[in-house]
């Protein structure tokens, strides 16, 4: 059985739609547990009534204690043998969970496409190729797992969670949890089937992210020991961004190769990045965009 647990706070508006998403998917053996993290609007109420209506759908009230605390609340109520995440302002597409769970296999994760940012001003599409990994940092690096190390768009076989969950007080809480999964995984699949519409919403973490938010994801980050030259030009992204925010300089300076740096990575901004690196170190690329951002 699949054990599908889905966070809940202040979705009165979108609620039925990820509900409605799931429970008319064509494979029908799992349970939804709804974790009602405090929220005051409507949303506890819309829990109520949809456990009444669909005996597979149980509900947690509790006081809020954010998005880590409710997806652990419901890791440990889960009764099935896998386990997925779907946030609660999001869907699935029609045949996902039938798609995903035939590519379960003998894997411990599987991971599926993304339609992100759904009405937002920057959508994007992620895709994979149907591949399985036996060695997790060949998922990590050239699978670019870095990129897109959420909690949703991936079933994992229930025992990973045995002694890991996500870490409470934290944001961008899915990076500092995807890689100690990996510890514990043999076989990762990607899948090309099936779709996890990611909507965007203005007033989430992503869209709000301030210093704080954006440390804690480099923090995340700085603790994968897998690292090359791609994964670290992201990291130095993120580290800019800190800095600009009045944050501190956590990321160590790496000598970038510029032949590592492939077609998707070699725009001119990233060489330049690279370059100034080498001649001006973290701390001087860091000082350098905060003050062409403050001078634009």
């Amino acid at each position: 059985m699949l054990s599908i647990i889905i966070p809940v706070y202040c979705v009165e508006n979108t609620l039925d739609r990820c509900l409605e998403s799931i429970v008319n998917q064509s494979y029908a053996d799992f349970e939804i547990i709804l974790v009602d993290d405090g929220s005051p609007d409507r949303s506890p109420a819309l829990c109520d009534a949809w456990a009444q209506r669909d005996p597979r759908i149980h509900v947690i009230h509790q006081e809020n204690k954010g998005l880590s605390c409710a997806r652990n609340a419901g890791i440990e109520k889960a009764q099935g043998g896998f386990l997925t995440f779907i946030d609660s302002d999001d869907y699935i597409e029609a045949e996902t969970l039938a798609q995903v769970m035939a590519a379960m296999a003998d894997n411990d994760i599987v991971e599926y496409p993304v339609d992100g940012f759904c009405g937002g001003p920057n959508p994007f599409l992620l895709t994979f190729q149907p591949k399985v990994y036996d060695d997790m940092e060949d998922y990590w690096l050239n699978g670019r797992a870095y990129e897109h190390a959420y909690a949703w768009n991936k079933i994992y076989r229930r025992t990973l969670f045995d002694h890991v969950r996500y870490p409470e007080g934290r944001v961008f809480e899915d990076i500092h949890t995807l890689p100690q999964l990996l510890q514990q995984a043999r076989r990762i699949a990607t899948t090309d089937q099936g779709v996890y519409h990611y909507c965007w919403n203005d007033k989430g973490i992503t869209a709000t992210a301030d210093r704080q938010a954006l440390t804690d994801l480099l923090e995340g980050h700085l603790k994968v020991k897998w690292v090359d030259d791609r994964s670290y030009m992201r990291m130095l992204n993120i580290q800019i961004d800190v800095y600009e925010r009045g944050g501190e300089i956590l990321l160590p300076k790496r000598d970038i190769r510029f032949s590592s740096l492939n077609s998707q990575l070699s725009t001119l901004n990233s060489q330049l990045k690279a370059l100034l690196l080498k001649l001006l170190g973290v701390k001087g690329v860091c000082q350098l965009f905060r003050f062409l951002h403050t001078h634009h």
